[in-house]
């Protein structure tokens, strides 16, 4: 099975053991490892498939948990660099009643941050079938033209770019500024993930079928979209699939929308669905996707902090 290579982002979640409360009010908190795209190739990873990490953390107590877990979960970290330049980033969340978050984030710059073009490898595409990224890392910082590069070398050899926002307004300077930059690296993706509260952020369209639309107008070839108790949907050129939410209690939505994009993007490379095959994906096909990875970020749900599931301990979970 080959590869699924992620750039972006590593940082330690604090995770709160209270919750209902304001960041401000929480007491204490636990320490996880954490990242959007480090929880896209664990998922990968937990599943039996080939995960990878290209990113940089500090010289520092958190950075090598970071590197410790994410190789306990099977996930490559040799592009995993280290710098005594900056520390590892931290990120404080808070829980309300239905488990959506509040985030407080430390990274001034943090180490991630500094990961520069000049470390970007073609070794790093190796048997890569996909590269995922998202957006908290395309700041005005080295980590930017870093993205660039890869994403660059990744058009040339034909490799899936998966594109997940993940959009958090509290890193940027204005609500502007990330939307600019989404909508700058929004044409080097083959696949675009939104949650239905980014839909019209991201894309300036207030319907599903719209944003295809413009999407299509694009590099893009799928658009798939999580929407909460309003279940998820997928759309390519030719076809499309809806599927309504699987009824279960939400105990933390940390990492959801990472395990969705990760089993899903797990399920294209078990399949061997290279870009020029998307197209050809029935109706059929696609629910049976959407089915799989709602099923999967289910189990994320319930459980508090980015919990990605084995194969194993998917099939044994009972909804």
């Amino acid at each position: 099975m080959k590869r699924i290579l992620a750039i972006g982002e590593l940082l330690i979640d604090f995770v709160p053991h209270q919750r209902g409360c304001a960041l401000r009010e929480v007491e204490s908190f636990t320490r996880v490892a954490g990242g959007a795209p480090a929880n896209v190739v664990t998922a990968v990873s937990r599943l039996g498939g080939s995960g990878a990490m290209v990113s940089q953390v500090g010289n520092d107590a958190f950075g090598e948990h970071i590197i410790d877990v994410l190789g306990k979960n099977g996930v490559d970290t040799s592009y995993v660099f280290k710098t005594d330049s900056a520390n590892t980033g931290l990120a404080f969340v808070s829980l309300d009643s239905t488990g959506n978050r509040e985030f407080s984030f430390f990274r001034n710059p943090s180490a991630d941050m500094l990961l520069s073009p000049e470390q970007i490898a073609p070794e790093m595409l190796a048997d890569c079938s996909v590269l995922h990224f998202c957006s908290v890392d395309l700041v005005d910082r080295p980590v930017k033209e870093a993205h660039r590069k890869l994403l660059e070398m990744a058009q040339e050899r034909h490799v899936t770019i998966s594109f997940d926002p993940n959009v958090r307004l509290p890193l940027w300077d204005s609500p502007k500024s990330c939307r600019d930059a989404i909508r700058e690296f929004l044409p080097y993706a083959n696949i675009v993930k939104l949650s239905d509260d980014e839909l019209e952020f991201v894309t300036g369209c207030r319907t599903e079928e719209e944003a295809a639309e413009l999407l299509f107008g694009m590099n893009c070839e799928m658009l798939i979209l999580t929407k909460g108790p309003d279940g998820s949907s997928v759309y390519t050129k030719t076809a499309q699939a809806h599927r309504a939410a699987l009824p279960v209690k939400v105990v933390d939505t940390t990492g959801a929308g990472d395990s969705f994009i990760g089993s899903f993007l797990f399920q294209l490379v078990r399949d061997k669905v290279t870009l020029d095959r998307i197209a050809q994906l029935s109706e059929q096909k696609l629910g049976e996707y959407l089915d799989f990875s709602a099923r999967y970020a289910s189990i994320t749900c319930q459980q508090q902090g980015a919990v990605m599931a084995t194969m194993a301990e998917m099939e044994a979970y009972h909804l």
